[in-house]
């Protein structure tokens, strides 16, 4: 090959070379909304992000907000995404009024729910068995007043007629602190809670049962797209719809870690890592 062939070549190479950074880098940077104080939203959020990051190829900023400013910046297209929609009935205000204005990619947790948890070894099957237990002490463990488990466990004090029950607010913190303290010596407790929650990956725990419906049926957890999303970054959005947890377990996996002092963006990319299986699975395309 004489001289000027192989500087050719060598210039065709340069080029390809450089036209394939150049789409790389061409990729739109992608924002997605989650909640701070909810753990299941951090995890998926990073775990979702990671998997955007490593295998699609688009740089990713996640923004912590709250619940209703995430719902309006998808709608707005301030956004581009977001994984932490209750539906239909937690979220079902915010979905009445940007329905239209936003993409449903589907569920990415199936059976997310509220109700009162005890641990596995207590002998209650259902809230109206509090009324009959008095290992209880008449005490129900909530978390911050006027969230939507509270109210609903007020509700089911009444409705259940559990008279001389107290629903003892507090903090979702000081709630797992006080169930931890119950389950290491092996004593009855009931608290609001809901899944996906890392307490579930930690301790051996179930919902009572709920014969009248207080707490209402079984919830998703939807990803929930801008209306430019497909065409600003169709991967992902292929993504999104192929994006779901298995189980509690599976997402318990990256809640636990994190509630253990792990960071969620290092808990989130050591997940992706030790499974590589259900990360082919949401990218197939």
């Amino acid at each position: 090959m004489n001289m000027r062939k192989m500087l050719g070549a060598a210039a065709a190479l340069v080029l390809a070379t450089s036209s394939t950074l150049a789409s790389a880098d061409s990729k739109p940077e992608l924002s997605i909304g989650y909640v701070d104080g909810w753990s299941d939203s951090v995890a998926t959020t990073n775990v979702a992000a990671q998997v955007i990051e490593q295998k699609l190829g688009y740089k990713v900023k996640l923004q912590a907000v709250a619940t209703g400013i995430m719902w309006q910046g998808v709608a707005t297209g301030k956004l581009d995404a977001m994984l932490s929609a209750w539906l239909p009935v937690t979220h079902g205000e915010y979905w009445t009024k940007n329905k239209d204005k936003v993409v449903d990619y589907g569920p990415n947790f199936k059976d997310a729910k509220i109700g009162l948890i005890v641990p596995e070894y207590v002998t209650a099957k259902s809230v109206a068995d509090l009324k009959t237990d008095t290992s209880f002490k008449n005490k129900i463990v909530g978390i911050d007043a006027g969230s939507g488990v509270m109210l609903k466990t007020d509700q089911a004090i009444k409705d259940y007629d559990l008279t001389g029950y107290k629903l003892q607010a507090s903090s979702g913190a000081a709630m797992t602190a006080e169930l931890g303290r119950a389950y290491d010596k092996h004593e009855s407790i009931a608290v609001t809670g809901w899944v996906p929650h890392w307490m579930f990956a930690k301790w051996k725990l179930r919902f009572l049962d709920d014969p009248k419906g207080v707490y209402g049926a079984a919830e998703t957890v939807n990803s929930i797209g801008s209306k430019e999303l497909a065409t600003k970054a169709p991967e992902v959005a292929t993504f999104l719809k192929n994006f779901h947890w298995n189980s509690k377990d599976e997402i318990g996996e990256v809640m636990l870690a994190i509630q253990d002092g792990a960071k969620p963006e290092a808990a989130a990319k050591d997940w992706v890592a030790k499974h590589p299986d259900r990360v082919a699975e949401w990218t197939a395309k």
